[in-house]
C-alpha cells in the first residue's frame, strides 16, 4: 500500500520507519539534533512550500517534512 505524505508524494508504507509530529517530538533534544544531522547530510526533503507539520523517516534514511497532520497521512 502506498501512503500520500503531501504535495503529490507518495511512499510505500513498507518503507516507512515512522511518521512523527513536528511539534510535539521536536521538544527533545535528540530529535532536534537528528533532524539537524539528516539537513546537514542533505537527507530532508521539504515537500511544498506550507510550514511542515510532521516529518516521515523512510528506510534508505530520507526524511520528509510535510504540510499534512499526522493523522491526514495515516487516513489515506
Amino acid at each position: 500500500m502506498y501512503l500520500h505524505i503531501g504535495n503529490n508524494k507518495v511512499v510505500r508504507d513498507t518503507d516507512i520507519v515512522g511518521i512523527f509530529d513536528l511539534d510535539s517530538s521536536t521538544v527533545s533534544v535528540n530529535t532536534r539534533s537528528f533532524l539537524k544531522n539528516a539537513q546537514n547530510e542533505k537527507r530532508v526533503i521539504t515537500l511544498g512550500y506550507e510550514l511542515p507539520k510532521s516529518f516521515i523517516i523512510l528506510k534508505n534514511n530520507e526524511v520528509y517534512l510535510s504540510p499534512l497532520n499526522t493523522s491526514s497521512i495515516i487516513k489515506n
